[in-house]
């Protein structure tokens, strides 16, 4: 995503939310809306079957309660 529409969207929201951003926040502030588009392309990015669906429930657990991470990935 492209620097400039990205800050163009942080002063709209902070605006329309009427949330006042310090000028000295809003260069993170930035970063961290950049860094969450890129992290939303990759998981649009992901292809999808016929057959996905959303979980009906998320469950977290922290992650020492799983001795080996590849038996969490078992159904």
């Amino acid at each position: 995503m492209e620097r400039q529409p990205v800050e163009a969207y942080v002063d709209a929201a902070a605006a329309a939310l009427d949330l006042p951003i310090a000028a000295e926040h809003r260069p993170g502030v930035v970063h961290y809306v950049e860094l969450a588009a890129a992290m939303a392309d990759l998981v649009k990015a992901l292809p999808l079957g016929v057959d996905d669906e959303p979980a009906p429930v998320f469950t977290p657990i922290a992650p020492d309660a799983v001795a080996d991470p590849a038996s969490a990935a078992q159904p």
